[in-house]
C-alpha cells in the first residue's frame, strides 16, 4: 500500500494512540516527522521520542505521548495542510489557535516551526498542523 500523506499517518497514529491510553507508539521515521517531533517535545505535547534503526535499512520513531492527572496533553491534533489543499499563509495572517492556547506548526524556509516562532521570526510558510 503506497501512503500519500506520511505526515498524516503519524498524527492519526498519535491520535489513535491517546485514544486507546497508551504510552508509546512508533511510526516510520522521516526527516520531517522528527522536526514536528521536536516541536512537539520542544512546546511540552510529547515526553520524547527516538530513533530504532532495523537492520534491513529501516527506522521506526518511537514517541512516548504526555499524561497529565490520567487526561492527555493533546486535546485534539488536526492535520491541516493536506496533499490534495495545500495551506500556505503569510506572516500577517498566521492564524491564533484556541486563542492562543494552542499552536499551529508550520513549515517555512528556515524550518519546522511553531506559529509564534514564526511571527518572531517574520516569516510564513505551510501550515502543517494545529494542536490543541
Amino acid at each position: 500500500m503506497s501512503m500519500n500523506d506520511p505526515l498524516g499517518d503519524m498524527l492519526t497514529r498519535i491520535r489513535n494512540a491517546i485514544g486507546r491510553k497508551k504510552t508509546k507508539v512508533s511510526t516510520p521515521a522521516s526527516r520531517l516527522r522528527a522536526r514536528v517531533l521536536d516541536v512537539l517535545k520542544s512546546e511540552g505535547y510529547i515526553r520524547d521520542y527516538s530513533q530504532v534503526d532495523y537492520d534491513n535499512g529501516k527506522s521506526e520513531l518511537e514517541i512516548e505521548l504526555k499524561y497529565y492527572e490520567g487526561a492527555p496533553v493533546i486535546r485534539e491534533i488536526a492535520r491541516v495542510s493536506k496533499p490534495g489543499r495545500r495551506v500556505y499563509v503569510s506572516v500577517k495572517s498566521i492564524p491564533h489557535v484556541a486563542n492562543g492556547l494552542g499552536i499551529s506548526i508550520l513549515s517555512t524556509p528556515k524550518g519546522v516551526m511553531t506559529d509564534h516562532e514564526a511571527r518572531e521570526q517574520n516569516v510564513g510558510g505551510e501550515i502543517l498542523c494545529q494542536i490543541f
